[in-house]
């Protein structure tokens, strides 16, 4: 089976590549890795142009701006590069009997959710946020390209990414920890906001799962089991990495930015195709304590146990 990957190069699109590569039914030649400038979202004719050359069967949308911010700044290019980028790539492949899997995200929903249940993927979404708003769009777009004919279309939504190649949220969160210590001062984090903590790499592999079982369609949300706030996710980061520092929970509304992200930004995983769940959010960040000590360590501050965690 012939896979391209668009955004090969970014932290899911790596993610992606690396376990397709692995599974049997890519082939010696394995998934096909579309990156820039080959595959740009600003380039409406390189999917037809793409799929004409490389003639895949599969085609995972992982490309997308994803500067949550920066999508407030300018929604007509958070438009573009989001909802009408993915309109372009849906058109050419429903046009070639191409499935589509289309990678989505949790702020399509509002997290104004108190029940404290994870949004199912047939609940009611409603973005509160031009980056949202923007992937929501792209779902639409994607849906509505697959209407009619073989091909068929799945949308795949996950949360709170993280992975190599690192400046994610876990290191980051190190970086700031560790000059918070030098200062002497504590680690401010935001308590009042809460998600699911998903590795790249276990979103790749029910990605390459969903493929391998022939059952692309409908939507799923692939994030680790659980639900954490930004402080606790943040705790357990730097238990793991060994960096002790005293943490102050703050709300969100502590920093001014352009974007108002959802509160409760929780996904209710989805069970795998095999009828298996993915597994807990702490149980993946484990898997990643190695670089995570790494991270730690190359700052040059060292670890230790300067203080409660």
């Amino acid at each position: 089976m012939r896979v391209a990957v668009t955004g090969a190069g970014g932290r899911l699109g790596r993610a992606l590549v690396g376990a397709l590569a692995e599974a049997p039914f890519t082939g010696l030649a394995g998934p096909i890795a579309w990156t820039r400038p080959d595959y740009d979202l600003d380039d409406v004719e390189a999917p037809s142009r793409l799929i004409l050359r490389d003639r895949p069967e599969v085609v995972v949308h992982s490309a997308a701006w994803t500067d949550v911010d920066g999508a407030t700044r300018d929604s007509a290019l958070a438009d573009r590069r989001n909802t009408a980028a993915t309109r372009a790539l849906a058109a050419a492949c429903a046009g070639s009997g191409v499935d589509l899997i289309y990678v989505s995200t949790n702020e399509v929903f509002d997290g104004r959710r108190t029940d404290g249940r994870g949004y199912r993927p047939d609940d009611p979404t409603g973005p509160i946020n031009a980056y949202g708003r923007s992937k929501l769009g792209g779902e639409a777009a994607a849906r509505e390209s697959f209407d009619r004919g073989k091909a068929t279309t799945a949308i795949v939504r996950t949360a709170w990414l993280y992975g190599p190649p690192g400046d994610d949220f876990p290191t980051k969160i190190i970086a700031a920890a560790l000059r918070a210590r030098a200062a002497g001062e504590p680690l401010k984090v935001v308590g009042d906001e809460y998600g699911s903590p998903t590795s790249t790499a276990d979103v790749a592999e029910a990605v390459t799962e969903l493929i391998g079982s022939g059952a692309v369609g409908g939507t799923v949300h692939y994030v680790n089991l659980g639900a954490v706030s930004r402080a606790d996710w943040a705790r357990e980061v730097l238990r793991l990495a060994g960096v002790g520092v005293e943490i102050e929970e703050v709300p969100a509304a502590t920093w001014a930015r352009p974007s108002t992200p959802p509160r409760w930004g929780v996904l209710e995983a989805s069970p795998l195709p095999s009828g298996e769940p993915m597994r807990p959010w702490t149980e993946a960040l484990a898997d990643y304590a190695p670089i995570l000590r790494r991270a730690a360590s190359a700052t040059g501050v060292g670890t230790g146990t300067g203080g409660p965690v």
